[in-house]
């Protein structure tokens, strides 16, 4: 055993310090990124913002909207062959802002050869709570022996030895976060997570050193994060309870005491694990939970929100592309509020 004395933040422990700016209006920003992977011989540009391949938010209705934007959209792995056939029928453009979402068992590779018959998406994820074990390590090598010329995203992991693994491996984007997600409860089941800013600083210190990427995933509430976790270094963020709640998600609208919502769980919760598998294994213990999020009418509105902050962000510390957001940044940090009934003498 070893204690590491470091101080690791996370969003609500920081701001970023606003600088002299040349800039007279928001619209002069440009939020696109132009991305040229390690492995994949494809060029990309596009806002590098993705809807989390969760049942709920990780669907076709989100990414035709999304598309529109130049976001990016990481289906649900659950999502069948012909599902992806038809929407290669009617929506070409929307797949090519898409990314086929895997796990890493027999049946998910089965599944994902499958679907990347039918469909010419870029992108693949492979997408499994821990990322650190030898058995997902191999997953990425033999998928990078499968798929060469596509985009392959593999998480998720925290440290920047297991970045750089992942990369050298096959990966060209490496998915960062175990536990900040709002309907994840990782960190109170298992004690197991890393602050989500001081993870992605030191992924992308480590990725980028060996020419990869990260995409933050989990742990943004607002869009002060999305600002921040792009600020620390990250060249995609990930979204999930952000974009949960609006008509594109699944889930019904329902009203409980007046007041009108859609459901939203995490993806190793009871609810989706007996919805999906049909039953929490016995030698695991459910590592989310289910809740009932305020509807939020269209995913358009979230999304003009998000880019809105973005663009004034970038107008606060002289960055004229988001790409030079993270140079121009200082973070400072802050000092969190104590209960002043914890004060003595109260």
């Amino acid at each position: 055993m070893r204690i590491e004395q470091d101080i690791k933040l996370d969003f609500k422990d920081v701001l970023v310090r606003p600088k002299r700016s040349a800039l007279k209006s928001r619209s002069e920003v440009d939020v696109e990124r132009t991305y040229k992977f390690l492995h994949s011989d494809l060029i990309w540009r596009g806002v590098p913002i993705i809807a989390a391949n969760m049942d709920h938010t990780g669907t076709f209705a989100i990414a035709k909207v999304l598309t529109k934007h130049k976001l990016l959209t990481a289906i649900d792995k659950f999502k069948e062959k012909q599902e992806w056939k038809l929407q290669a029928k009617n929506n070409i453009n929307v797949i090519k802002h898409c990314l086929v979402s895997s796990g890493i068992h027999d049946e998910d590779f089965a599944r994902l050869k499958a679907v990347m018959k039918v469909v010419n998406c870029p992108f693949i994820c492979l997408d499994i709570a821990n990322g650190y074990t030898e058995q997902f390590v191999d997953f990425v090598k033999k998928t990078r022996d499968s798929f060469p010329k596509k985009i392959i995203m593999a998480g998720n992991v925290v440290t920047g030895e297991m970045v750089e693994q992942l990369i050298l491996s096959g990966a060209d984007i490496v998915k960062v976060g175990i536990g900040p997600g709002s309907v994840c409860t990782t960190r109170v089941k298992t004690g197991i997570g890393y602050p989500q800013l001081s993870a992605i600083i030191e992924c992308a210190d480590a990725a980028h050193g060996v020419k990869g990427h990260v995409c933050s995933d989990g742990g943004c509430k607002v869009p002060g994060d999305v600002v921040k976790a792009f600020a620390a270094g990250a060249d995609f963020v990930m979204l999930g309870g952000m974009f949960a709640g609006h008509n594109e998600c699944s889930g019904e609208i329902f009203e409980t005491e007046g007041k009108t919502f859609k459901r939203f769980y995490g993806m190793s919760s009871t609810e989706a694990m007996i919805k999906h598998h049909g039953a929490v294994a016995e030698y695991r213990a459910s590592e989310g939970k289910s809740i009932n999020v305020s509807y939020r009418g269209p995913v358009e509105n979230t999304i003009k929100d998000v880019l809105g902050g973005l663009r004034s962000a970038c107008t606060y510390v002289g960055a004229t592309q988001l790409k030079e957001l993270s140079k121009c940044t200082t973070f400072i940090r802050v000092t969190q509020q104590i209960d002043p009934a914890y004060i003595e003498g109260d």
